[in-house]
Parts: C-alpha cells; structure tokens; sequence
C-alpha cells in the first residue's frame, strides 16, 4: 500500500530531526559512512542507524550501498533540496542569535551580482565593515535569478543588481551607480597607450567573448555590425573575470565587458580599458530592497552604500 503526501509530512514533522538531515546531506556529498562519521564527530554505527531510522520513517531507500561507498537514490534526491535547506536556515539562525547575544548590531544577508561584487562591495564593505563592526554581513555571489530565488525563500535582505524587468512583490530597486561598457587589456597591449582608439583599430584585435545572451555578447555583436566587421576570436567563452584576466595575461587580447566587472583589477593596474571616442552606456547598478519591515543593520547599510556611491 502506498503511503501519502500528508502522512509523510507529519511524519518528518513529528519524528525527524536535524542529524538526520545532516547525514543525508554528508552521505551524498562523501559517499562514505566512514567518511560522514569522521566529519560530523560520529561513529559509523550511529551513522548508519541514523539512516536506516530515516529510511524506515520515510519507507524508502535513500542510498544504495557498494563496496565503494553509497550513491543516492531517486528519492534520496528529492528530498536533499528539503534538507540543505533546513541545514542553512539553521545555520544562520545559529549566527544570527549568537550576534545578538555578543551584542551585535544585527545581521544582513547580501547577495551580489559579479558586477555588483566587483564594481561596488569590494571597496564599499571594508569602509562599512570599519564604520559598522557590530553588523554581521554575509555576502554570496548571485545573478539576478538567484537573487529573486533568495527574496522568495526569504534568505536575504539586500540585492545587487541591475534594474530587473520585473521587481519581487513588495520589494523595490534603487539605482546607485553608473556604468558603461569597456574594452578591456592587458597594461603593455598595444592598444593601452593610444590616447584615441578606433573601431578601426578594434577589428584587427583578437577578442574574449563573452556568452550568448549576456548583455556585453549583445552589445559588441551590434557593434560588430554598426563598424562593418568579424571579429576574430581566441575561443574561450566566458563571463569570469578572472580567467579573462588569465587569458589577456598570456596573449595579446581585448575584451568588451561592463565596466564593474573589471574595476577591481582596473585598480590593482592587472587590466586597462582602451581610449574610445565614444562612450558605452549601462544600465546601472542598485539595490533591491523591501518596501516595508527593514530592520535597523539593513537601514544602515543601504544608507551606507548610497552615500558611498554619491561620493564616488
């Protein structure tokens, strides 16, 4: 006999614990008993009892064991989601109380674009950090999907971003800080020290793409067409910065990127942007907030962030 949603749920509810979740989680990352119990500070028998409890609360399976180890099961996958979550909700709820009871100004949750990472926090979050020492910041990298994703399960409190098509409901985004496209090279290219460069010259370079319906990809695919060229390319296809940077160490090459992308390494003189006549507008970067229930560390930084960026 099959046994039902409902039943499951209050079964997890009433009888399932944390380790439990902890085990599964371990379980699929080191498909190791030996290994998990090593981990976690356990012995192999209470691992392995721990598991066979959850598998007999649930009736099912959750990982096949082989003389190598255990590999998840269907189910055990369906259920991993659930429990990863479960595990980070406690996590930061633990971080959370453990400030409050230091005395800390409270916590903000952040996530970032690349170009939000790069062109705005890498400088902003020292001089908040010093301004600010009781507030626990904790920064992830994250397009703007993920970032909804977050707002959805509740995990953050501020975005990064650029203006999205669509704002969350009860959230609203504030522009903070320009930007523009750039081409982008090594300090000792050829192209670094001409005080005007032409798309002439452009189309005799070789380029680091960035991916298919990114907006730097739109951006010089309309170029290429408004100056009548094909690029030539190196292909290597990508939106990291760093390994750009790898590949404009090695080879003569340019690169047309968001100018946030590349500020951090603008800085440190590891990249530079040619001399174009012509600007290349972006839209800019900001934050998303929520309209309503901002609490007192969330208030701080964003004032923080919009000061900064006014002075910039």
């Amino acid at each position: 006999m099959s046994i039902s949603a409902k039943v499951l749920l209050n079964r997890l509810m009433s009888k399932a614990r944390f380790r439990h979740f902890e085990i599964l989680v371990r379980l699929n990352e080191l498909g190791s008993v030996k290994r998990t119990a090593e981990s976690i500070g356990m012995t192999q028998p209470g691992v392995t009892q721990l598991l066979a409890d959850l598998e007999d609360l649930l009736e099912v399976t959750l990982f096949h064991r082989h003389a190598r180890g255990v590999f998840p099961t269907k189910a055990c996958q369906d259920l991993l989601p659930m429990a990863r979550q479960c595990l980070l909700g406690l996590s930061s709820s633990a971080e959370a109380i453990a400030d409050r009871s230091t005395r800390g100004q409270g916590v903000v949750r952040i996530k970032a674009s690349t170009a939000g990472i790069n062109g705005l926090l890498v400088e902003a979050i020292p001089l908040l950090n010093e301004k600010f020492p009781g507030i626990q910041l904790h920064i992830h990298e994250a397009e703007v999907n993920d970032q909804f994703a977050a707002i959805s399960k509740g995990e953050i409190e501020l975005g990064i971003c650029r203006q999205p098509v669509q704002t969350p409901s009860g959230w609203h985004f504030e522009a903070l800080l320009s930007d523009e496209f750039v081409v982008v090279c090594n300090p000792s290219h050829r192209l670094a020290k001409k005080t005007k460069v032409t798309w002439q010259d452009l189309s005799k370079e070789t380029w680091v793409l960035s991916p298919i319906g990114s907006a730097a990809r739109d951006k010089f695919e309309e170029l290429c067409i408004q100056y009548e060229f094909t690029p030539l390319t190196c292909h290597v296809i990508t939106r990291v910065s760093s390994m750009s940077w790898a590949m404009m160490q090695k080879r003569s090459l340019v690169t047309l990127v968001p100018g946030s992308v590349f500020q951090q390494l603008k800085n440190a003189h590891q990249l530079t942007t040619v001399k174009l006549k012509d600007k290349l507008p972006f839209d800019p970067l900001g934050l998303l907030l929520p309209e309503k229930d901002v609490s007192m560390a969330t208030h701080s930084v964003a004032t923080f962030l919009r000061h900064y960026c006014q002075q910039k």
